[in-house]
């Protein structure tokens, strides 16, 4: 019986301890284990990484090679004769009866070797031959320089028939590859291009030249050059049809791996997995193939799965260990909660009962002062019905609120609602400043009077008149509101004193704790108001009330 109360005992003060223990020792059991599954995971991705990378490269190299072979045989070909006819070109192709291994290129295409002088024989002789024929371009930059125009280019389609008469020898990355063709006397691939018959699309490309030499001339002449155009991404895609991509991202670049040599993408190459790259030769031209894998930091389903049985066990126990102290918990957390509710209740009183009084002390003042200065029944029940109005006026404004801070612009247009049917009477100007609710009700019942005075005898009272209220904070904690009257009746300067002067000057200067400046100038009424602006935690009764609710 003493090891269970001891067990007890240290599970109700300490009440965490326990639950994290044993939540910590199976989640270190799951990371293990997950850790030991990942290795696995990591040690088979790259082993099949190797594998895909070294079979496309296989594909992209048999798949030149393929291209390089019919470039040779076409040259072996058009070496034996004088000229390439056209007839004699498009028979070469059509024979060659191209299989699918040779997906992906634009065609094959002649380039004869001319000079700039011989341009008007050529352009003359070739149209023999194929009708409309364009004319070289771009034309010669000096007279006897070195052109190879595309005279063919089979298939014959519209596309294929842009590139006819470009003077591929003009353009520095085609004219270094058939230079290094004729120097290595073989197939030999071109740099980044983009395609003449594909310039609308900007899609990056390249050639493979093969030279042809004049026939039984042991000088060794130059004859013209033998090529394929391929669309870099069309021939990556056709290399890899044989292969298994595995869902992979495969990039290829002409020389180094940077962005300006990107030549072709294929699948997502923008995730963190793990990236190889494959040195590769294509027509004598070293390129770089980049295999990257799908599989980035995220982990297998099967690391999934065991974590997530983990860590439900290790929930499940803690929550079977929280249970056991769970109770106790709760009702001291009850306990706890009754008496801070009792404080709220009480303060709340409180504060409601220190709020009604000064409303009644308000009402009192305002039932005293009307009572003396009233001649007769009805001047009295006027006057309070009027001032008591424009004190409910100001209520239903901060019941709104619900007790709390009020704008100083909601105060005045409450109290002005009555005279705003004039259009121009009155004018409101002032920044966002809100007052607390005594603050409020005083400030509600000076307007009230100034504008009772205005309506009766001042600016109100006739068309034309105009009233303009303006407030600023002048400073954090006090605010000045200034009421001035124009073009009404001159305000004559022998007069009695009234109610509304009286109830300004002292009830509504002494709850605001600031003196009232009010003058009765012959142009008009002038009065000024300065109201404090206290912190809400002086006066809101929810502030309090969550800040007690926060507590707990």
């Amino acid at each position: 019986m003493i090891r269970p109360r001891s067990t007890r005992r240290f599970l109700v003060t300490y009440p965490r301890a326990a639950p994290l223990a044993i939540f910590l020792l199976i989640a270190a059991v799951t990371a293990l284990s997950v850790f030991a599954i990942e290795r696995g995971e990591r040690r088979r991705e790259e082993a099949r990484l190797v594998e895909t990378a070294k079979s496309i490269a296989s594909a992209i190299e048999r798949r030149g090679n393929t291209s390089a072979a019919y470039l040779r045989a076409g040259a072996a070909l058009f070496g034996t004769v004088d000229a390439v006819p056209e007839a004699l070109f498009r028979r070469f192709v059509s024979e060659l009866r191209l299989d699918s291994d040779y997906r992906g290129a634009e065609g094959i295409g002649w380039a004869e070797m001319i000079t700039a002088d011989e341009i008007p024989a050529y352009e003359s002789r070739i149209r023999e031959q194929i009708p409309g024929f364009p004319s070289v371009r771009p034309a010669p930059s000096r007279p006897g320089m070195e052109m190879t125009p595309i005279t063919y280019l089979l298939p014959d389609t519209m596309r294929n028939r842009r590139a006819l008469g470009f003077d591929m020898y003009s353009e520095p990355v085609r004219r270094a590859a058939m230079d290094e063709a004729e120097r290595m006397m073989r197939p030999t691939a071109s740099g980044k291009v983009v395609l003449v018959q594909e310039a609308d699309l900007n899609s990056p490309g390249f050639l493979i030249y093969m030279p042809v030499y004049m026939h039984g001339d042991n000088a060794r002449r130059l004859k013209g050059f033998i090529y394929s155009p391929f669309n870099a991404n069309a021939f990556l895609s056709t290399a890899l049809q044989q292969e298994t991509r595995n869902d992979m991202g495969i990039r290829l670049f002409d020389g180094n791996v940077s962005g300006s040599n990107l030549i072709a993408a294929i699948g997502a190459t923008d995730r963190p997995g793990r990236t190889l790259v494959e040195r590769i030769v294509i027509a004598n031209r070293p390129m770089v193939l980049e295999v990257q894998s799908k599989r980035g930091s995220n982990l297998s389903i099967l690391s999934l799965l065991t974590l997530l049985f983990g860590l439900l066990v290790a929930s499940l126990l803690m929550i079977v260990a929280r249970l056991l102290t769970q109770q106790a918990i709760e009702d001291q957390k009850s306990l706890e909660w009754l008496a801070e509710q009792n404080s709220i209740r009480d303060t709340l009183t409180r504060e409601l009962n220190h709020r009604v009084k000064n409303t009644l002390a308000n009402v009192l003042s305002i039932v005293s002062l009307t009572r003396r200065r009233a001649t007769n029944l009805d001047e009295f029940a006027e006057g309070l019905d009027g001032r008591i109005r424009a004190l409910s006026a100001t209520h239903d404004l901060l019941t709104q609120s619900e007790w709390g801070t009020t704008p100083i612009r909601a105060v005045v247009e409450a109290e002005l609602a009555p005279y705003a049917r004039a259009e121009g009477a009155l004018e409101l100007a002032g920044p966002s400043v809100d007052l607390a609710p005594n603050d409020a009700l005083s400030l509600g019942l000076a307007i009230h009077e100034l504008a009772t005075n205005a309506a009766k005898y001042g600016a109100l009272s006739t068309a034309g008149g105009k009233v303009r209220i303006t407030w600023a904070l002048d400073r954090d904690d006090l605010a000045s509101v200034r009421w001035v009257e124009s073009g009404g009746p001159p305000v004559p300067q022998d007069r009695s004193r009234g109610f509304g002067t009286d109830l300004i000057e002292k009830i509504v200067a002494h709850e605001l704790r600031n003196p009232v400046e009010l003058e009765f100038r012959p142009e008009g009424v002038t009065c000024t108001l300065h109201v404090p602006v206290r912190p809400r935690s002086e006066f809101e009764l929810r502030a309090r009330r969550r800040a007690l609710a926060a507590a707990r």
